[in-house]
């Protein structure tokens, strides 16, 4: 599976335990119990490390919406987020940039008119402040 999909597999899953509330790993025991799915291991890891990192991820976010509230942001784009951000502070080989590009495509295939240029201008602040990483 190339990372692009690992990635939305990521997202999909992120998504799923906002409207479900189970934890990552019974989404995923329940997904691949079904027969019908596979989890990458980079979709795995992804969203595990948002659901244990939720804390740092949220007040990143709260930091950036400028004149927003959390509770008014739809969960397509609450996960796009905690998708991105998380990438930008935890994963060392995924340069800022791909992060970004690649949420804002998946932001124009799952969200609203208006998510994609929101979560852009979000990231971009969090990527200012979070800085490029080391490569």
């Amino acid at each position: 599976m190339k990372r692009r999909e690992a990635r939305e597999q990521a997202f999909i899953l992120i998504f799923e335990r906002s409207i479900n509330h189970d934890t990552t790993e019974q989404i995923i025991d329940a997904a691949e119990m079904s027969n019908d799915i596979m989890i990458d291991e980079f979709a795995e890891k992804t969203a595990v490390g948002v659901e244990e990192n939720e804390d740092a991820l949220n007040a990143q976010i709260e930091k950036n919406i400028r004149g927003w509230k959390m509770s008014r942001l739809s969960k397509v784009a609450l996960a796009l987020l905690k998708l991105s951000i998380y990438e930008m502070m935890f994963v060392k080989d995924i340069p800022v940039s791909v992060s970004i590009n690649e949420v804002i495509d998946l932001a124009k295939k799952y969200g609203g008119a208006e998510d994609a240029p929101f979560i852009n201008g979000v990231l971009g602040s969090v990527a200012k402040i979070i800085g490029e990483k080391d490569e």
